[in-house]
């Protein structure tokens, strides 16, 4: 799968089955998969929400929503906290085809899949507090 390096972009080549083995980006050294949230497309999202050892939680989004863009900098910092979760982003206008597959029909929505099932899933902007108990009650609901 390529995995675009959510610090300097650079697209990077995966095999799936090390996913989870921390991969690095060839280019800069620094995490795939940890720090800031990676920029999913149609055909990297469905190889790595299901292949991802980790819960992945998605951001759907679009430039154009003001809410979205409010969001924006709360899922940034989160996927910059955390290390227990893969954080990406879907832009819903770039990419229909993912968003018609899983009928995502307001923006900002969350969702947290893990092994391709959807564990949760939340439309809104959510306040940092809220966004952080809402991940942790749907990642440890997978335990």
């Amino acid at each position: 799968m390529h995995l675009p390096c959510p610090h300097c972009h650079t697209t990077n080549r995966v095999l799936p089955e090390r996913i989870g083995e921390a991969p690095t980006c060839g280019r800069c050294g620094k995490p795939l998969l940890a720090g800031a949230p990676l920029a999913l497309n149609e055909s990297n999202f469905a190889e790595l929400t299901a292949a991802s050892t980790k819960p992945v939680v998605v951001d759907f989004w679009a430039e154009w929503c003001g809410p979205c863009r409010g969001f924006a900098p709360v899922f940034a910092q989160a996927a910059a906290r955390r290390d227990d979760v893969v954080f990406a982003k879907v832009d819903t206008d770039a990419n229909p085809q993912v968003s018609a597959q899983l009928a995502i029909r307001s923006i900002p929505t969350l969702a947290v899949f893990h092994r391709g099932q959807v564990l949760a899933r939340v439309s809104g902007a959510l306040p940092a507090g809220r966004f952080d108990a809402w991940l942790t009650q749907a990642v440890t609901a997978r335990a």
